[in-house]
């Protein structure tokens, strides 16, 4: 596997070769074949691809970054009570997924990291109080709190990160 200096993150485009991708769990691989170009088109969701610096078509893995209102209710009441009594904006990565042949190399850690900038700097512009996740299964909700994550109150494997912490 390449290191983190050898690999480029970019927005998903046509030269992508999508139908390759397989990373185990059928939904997120069937999101990035058939759905995402249609999520970019819509405008309701930004799909990321990681690859290698030498390969331009090869996806190893993606994100999505979209955007989502928080109601105070599913915020644990410690930090609820201190914010005003609306809905609060957020960055929601709503999929992330690596390629099995490049699983267990810290790319999803890279994605992660990446969707985090990207949100921090969109933030300069306009307000947004958190990062919201969607883990897909109990793996995916331990990696997500491994770095900080914490779970929305009734909002089953839905967890949150304030912006805040960085």
């Amino acid at each position: 596997m390449s290191s983190e200096s050898d690999l480029v993150i970019e927005p998903l485009n046509r030269h992508h070769r999508k139908a390759a991708f397989l990373c185990s769990i059928e939904s997120l691989d069937r999101y990035l074949k058939r759905q995402a170009n249609q999520d970019i088109k819509r405008r309701v969701s930004r799909v990321f691809v990681v690859r290698d610096r030498q390969d331009e078509k090869r996806v190893l893995g993606y994100y999505t970054l979209s955007t989502l209102s928080i109601d105070l209710s599913v915020l644990p009441e410690k930090i609820a009570k201190k914010l005003p009594k609306h809905p609060i904006p957020a960055a929601l990565v709503g999929r992330l997924a690596v390629d099995v042949s490049a699983q267990g190399h810290g790319i999803g850690k890279i994605l992660l990291s990446n969707a985090i900038k990207r949100t921090l700097a969109v933030s300069d512009e306009i307000a947004i109080y958190a990062i919201v996740v969607d883990a897909i299964n109990e793996e995916a909700e331990s990696f997500y709190m491994r770095y900080g994550f914490a779970h929305l109150a009734s909002e089953g494997k839905r967890l949150f990160l304030p912006l805040k912490s960085f």
